[in-house]
């Protein structure tokens, strides 16, 4: 028996021992089954000359189970036995080649011997590729490197010549999933020496985003959208961050106020913050929600109802040290925080006043509108604050002031009113928020122009307080007035596919936060009886648009403030987008909002790259050919103190797409304008024009050397005539 065995064992090895049969073999494990012809042309054999002795050695390797053929297929095809032959012979060709093995410094920093085995295994691990296929390109990979001669290799290297050969064999698939991120050595070098960028951390932010970046790219976002999105047709805000974070939150202080701060489920070495009982601590608490929710948000927060919420923490409190400890809440936000927003209000709404009791805080109990007198002495102080900082505005924490039917009638909050006009008349810093009409009484405005109505669940406090922007996609509208080649029906189906792309995107990035949320967003997760912090199914999901009158300008070559048929087009444009995130609201209950709001990296970006593809005489565009962007804000000009009609065709056209959001910029220039005068204004724009979110924007020249600020740009210093010494500041170029 044992002889009969060692007779098949020496059949087996002179059958593989000839140097063709072995190339049979190796050629049948690298390119798969294969038929006479392809698998003899392969060898490059002569099918006259060579037919015989081709012949002849794949009837050996026949007999001996090395091959097998396929009946139906009528293929040729390796066996399990013939995989183990060119193992084995792999193993002695590598041993008589040990001399010229190559070390690989691995990504722990030591130096190994090269071995494809390991090539293989992360093949299978990293991107589930089939064992076999894995075998081949580690195999493939092994003889490059050693034909390549080289002495000294590095993991990086490696794999970037396994993603060469994944790529050569079109299995870009698995090369996604394979592929090193990180930045080049020169982007590195780059980042080391900006010298705007040069703290630590800053350049540790920056690689960390890039990576993120990338992998969400590659590995998270379907492929169409990643590539609408690098080519300039979608812009995804906070890509390093989409699958970590919500874009934007509206606090509700009474959570913090009623339960405290509990750190232990967030960091359990840090120090809880019980309910607080005074002033003090409760601007600590509202300091301490800012600092820890900007940890696990993307972009910005906003304290609504601000003032009213605080109020009874000031009863029986010295009003000269109420502001003075507001004063150094309003500049640790500054210094320490971005992007905060604070809701002020300037009258006590009646569903505030009449409803919301707050039950015990220290010795004081009752109801919010039983606090209207201090709730109004915050909002007089915060605006204070702001006026009397003489030098550099203060831009941060933003001021969002509501505007309401009593805020006009009520002498009180009329005064608080002007005295938030001359803060706009002198450094345009307040935005304010139109809700006049009933059915806004409810909405809640961040700075950035998001809002959140009272129309999702048809509660006030749920649908507008602990919840906010889940993430915010923007569309480049012009692109595809270029694409669409002047076509409406093509350039509505584009619209509907990108809009379709931004709605897959968002429902990604929801389910990745709640995935993820508990342990990564241990802050927004805290519960109260069971109740979670922050509403994640509340939240709005935005698709911003970028471009809407320079799309319509495009496609028909013509003004939309001379021609009512491209007017006519940009109304259009914005009723096909609602009736898109209206079908999608329905179909999946879902909060899909349109919004034009101001994203100035999208604007720059896809005005950039469209310059770039379709040529600079053909793109319409705002701003500089050096710095060309499309329209995010509506801006208006003061023209004898009043908005010339003219101005407003488009808003007016578009109001149904500011569901989600949106932002007036009314520019006061260098004219010097009254507090009653600006007031009358935005009793009109209120009442009249029907703008939701307007703001007064200053451009203001400020010398560090004798500390005074001017209107406009200056290029001079007017008092003490330095040039090197000033600074620019405007919130809206």
């Amino acid at each position: 028996m044992s002889h009969k065995y060692r007779t098949k064992e020496v059949k087996v090895l002179k059958a593989s021992s000839s140097p063709i049969r072995l190339q049979i073999l190796n050629t049948l494990l690298e390119k798969g089954p294969l038929p006479y012809t392809e698998l003899m042309n392969s060898l490059k054999m002569n099918p006259t000359q060579d037919a015989g002795r081709f012949a002849y050695h794949l009837k050996s390797l026949l007999k001996t189970n090395l091959i097998e053929t396929d009946i139906e297929s009528k293929r040729y095809r390796l066996t399990e036995l013939g995989k183990i032959i060119i193992k084995v012979a792999d193993e002695i060709r590598k041993k008589t080649l040990k001399p010229k093995r190559l070390l690989v410094r691995t990504s722990r920093l030591a130096l190994e011997e090269f071995d494809i085995n390991k090539i293989t295994d992360s093949l299978i691990k990293e991107t589930n590729m089939p064992t076999d296929l894995a075998h081949k390109i580690a195999r493939e990979t092994e003889k490059r490197l050693l034909k390549s001669k080289t002495k000294y290799l590095t993991a990086p290297l490696v794999r970037e010549v396994v993603n060469a050969i994944l790529i050569e064999k079109g299995l870009e698939e698995y090369r996604h999933k394979l592929t090193r991120l990180g930045l080049p050595v020169h982007d590195v070098k780059t980042l080391l020496e900006n010298k705007t960028q040069q703290r630590t951390l800053s350049i540790l932010e920056a690689a960390g985003k890039s990576v993120l970046e990338e992998y969400t790219l590659l590995n998270v976002l379907p492929r169409d959208i990643a590539d609408n999105h690098v080519s300039g047709a979608l812009h995804i805000s906070g890509l390093s961050q989409w699958i970590l974070k919500p874009s934007e939150i509206i606090h509700d202080l009474r959570f913090f106020f009623r339960n405290g701060l509990n750190m232990e489920k967030i960091n359990p070495s840090q120090p809880s913050y019980p309910p607080p009982k005074s002033l003090d601590s409760a601007l600590s608490t509202t300091f301490n929600i800012l600092l820890h929710a900007a940890k696990e948000v993307y972009k910005a927060q906003t304290i609504d109802y601000f003032n009213v919420f605080l109020a009874p923490f000031t009863k029986k409190v010295d009003p000269l040290k109420v502001k003075e400890k507001l004063r150094l809440f309003m500049f640790n936000v500054s210094q320490h925080l971005d992007n905060v927003s604070l809701g002020i209000e300037l009258s006590i709404p009646d569903f505030i006043a009449e409803k919301q009791a707050f039950g015990s805080l220290g010795k004081v109990e009752g109801r919010y509108g039983d606090f209207n007198a201090e709730s109004q002495l915050i909002a007089s102080q915060v605006l204070e604050i702001f006026t009397e900082t003489l030098h550099k505005p203060l831009f941060n924490p933003k001021i969002v002031i509501k505007v309401r039917p009593e805020t006009f009638t009520d002498e009180k909050a009329r005064q608080l009113l002007l005295q938030a006009h001359k803060l706009a008349a002198e450094k345009g810093i307040p935005y304010f928020a139109n809700l006049i009409k009933k059915k806004q009484k409810h909405s809640v405005f961040s700075a950035s122009g998001v809002r959140l109505n009272a129309d999702f669940k048809g509660d006030w406090e749920i649908d507008t307080l602990r919840t906010g922007i889940l993430g915010n996609i923007t569309v480049n509208l012009p692109r595809i007035a270029y694409e669409s080649g002047g076509k409406r029906k093509d350039f509505f189906q584009v619209l509907e596919r990108r809009l379709e792309m931004a709605a897959r995107a968002l429902e990604i990035k929801h389910r990745m936060l709640k995935q993820h949320g508990k342990g990564l967003l241990r802050f927004l997760s805290l519960k109260d009886e069971g109740d979670q912090y922050f509403r994640f199914e509340n939240s709005s999901r935005l698709i911003n648009f970028a471009g809407i009158r320079e799309a319509a300008e495009a496609f028909y070559g013509k003004s939309v403030y001379e021609d009512e048929k491209t007017l006519e087009f940009v109304e259009e444009i914005a009723r096909c987008i609602t009736n898109f995130t209206g079908r999608v609201n329905k179909r999946h209950k879902n909060r899909l909002l349109p919004a034009v709001l101001p994203n100035f990296e999208a604007s720059e970006r896809f005005a950039s790259l469209d310059i770039e593809r379709y040529g600079v005489a053909k793109v319409r565009f705002s701003g500089t050919r050096e710095k060309p962007f499309y329209s995010t804000i509506n801006k208006l000009a003061l023209k004898d103190g009043k908005i010339p009609l003219e101005a407003l065709k488009v808003p007016r056209r578009l109001r149904d797409l500011h569901a989600g959001g949106s932002l007036t910029v009314i520019e006061l220039g260098e004219v010097e304008y009254e507090p009653e005068e600006l007031t009358l204004l935005t009793k009109h724009v209120a009442n009249d024009y029907g703008l939701e979110f307007f703001s007064y924007n200053r451009t203001l020249t400020y010398c560090a050397n004798c500390r005074k600020s001017w209107f406009g740009l200056l290029h001079k210093c007017p008092s003490c005539g330095a040039t090197s010494t000033l600074l620019t500041f405007t919130r809206f170029s």
